[in-house]
């Protein structure tokens, strides 16, 4: 049964409070310009093009006759190797000296929605009801995640549904009207303000319909597929 409001204003009672564990992105750091950036770039493609490989910085730098000294530096972005010394990580490690630089070079992409604007999606929801209206989507990214940005519409029609299960993580922020939500074997009522973020790979969905039409934010994050 859904909790109460005590309950429901308690996170610590639901996995966690907010803010428990200090995070340990810090925001507001600026990093060096771009140009600085260039041999950590490359220091993090070697790393991790030989950790695709199992391989250990020690047996990379018997493959190349480098020191294992010298491969530490390069990975960890102390020295710019020479064009001779990226050649030699090239051929050992199986891929285009051009790959060393792919980090460097990718641009950075933003996704902009103008009000009313976004794409509506058939998703697996859509049959019960629910409307979907994806607000952004940035393919190829360089940080290793896909995030899908949506505004989920319930209303009369909607069927509740709570059996959706996908890999990822997903946070629901409530704009308007009231649901039950369920993610595993809780319950969370949910109203205009509330938030709620959980691992998605367990059961969830609305359970009940209490106050429509209803709108809520889901963003749904996941390892990108390479």
């Amino acid at each position: 049964m859904a909790k109460s409001a005590k309950d429901r204003r308690n996170p610590g009672k639901a996995g966690g409070t907010p803010g428990a564990a200090a995070l340990a992105q810090d925001p507001h750091a600026v990093r060096e310009p771009r140009a600085n950036n260039l041999e950590m770039a490359i220091g993090h493609e070697v790393r991790t093009f030989r950790k695709k490989l199992g391989i250990t910085v020690a047996d990379l730098a018997a493959a190349t006759g480098m020191s294992v000294g010298m491969l530490s530096k390069i990975e960890n972005g102390n020295i710019s190797p020479s064009l001779t010394t990226l050649q030699s990580l090239s051929k050992a490690l199986g891929v285009p000296l051009t790959a060393f630089f792919r980090g460097f070079e990718e641009p950075k992409s933003a996704s902009f929605v103008k009000a009313g604007e976004g794409v509506n999606l058939e998703r697996r929801g859509t049959r019960a009801g629910h409307h979907y209206s994806l607000l952004g989507h940035i393919e190829n990214n360089t940080s290793g995640v896909v995030v899908e940005p949506y505004l989920i519409t319930l209303n009369a029609e909607s069927d509740v549904f709570p059996t959706f299960q996908h890999e990822g993580m997903e946070f629901l922020y409530m704009l308007e009207g009231e649901v039950v939500y369920r993610h595993g074997d809780r319950l969370y009522r949910m109203e205009a303000g509330d938030s709620l973020f959980f691992d998605a790979d367990a059961p969830h969905g609305p359970e009940e319909l209490v106050k429509l039409p209803a709108r809520y934010l889901s963003i749904i994050s996941y390892t990108q597929q390479k």
